[in-house]
């Protein structure tokens, strides 16, 4: 994922540390909608408390019904903890989990583009 904006969170619930904002867009097949939904309804408790350990906070994921576009807004602590989150067992795991509904790259990875940043206000 890409940079997209760091800016300073001041409420003391985030520890006062500087959050880095990515977004990204990723592509579901198609008919895959509930499935996807129902999958991420139901995540895995060690998967959100992998995010969470990793860094990433504000996660939501918006489909675009139309096309299958499924595109992500992230907020992590840190980005080189945050790429770390991709070796996880996990992570892995979810991956392969998700496979059979999302474009993938050959590790099942998900193909991901990433976004670049022109316009922010707080």
């Amino acid at each position: 994922m890409v940079t997209v904006e760091a800016v300073t969170i001041n409420d003391l619930t985030k520890g006062g540390y500087r959050m880095v904002r990515k977004g990204f867009k990723m592509f579901l097949n198609p008919g895959m909608a509930e499935e996807y939904e129902k999958r991420h309804n139901a995540l895995w408790p060690e998967m959100k408390e992998m995010i969470r350990q990793y860094g990433g906070h504000n996660y939501s994921i918006f489909l675009d019904r139309e096309t299958n576009v499924l595109y992500g807004y992230l907020e992590v602590e840190d980005e080189a903890l945050w790429a770390k989150s991709a070796d996880t067992s996990i992570n892995r795991r979810w991956w392969d989990y998700m496979a059979d509904i999302m474009e993938t790259n050959a590790d099942n990875s998900p193909v991901c583009v990433d976004f670049v940043p022109v316009f922010h206000l707080d």
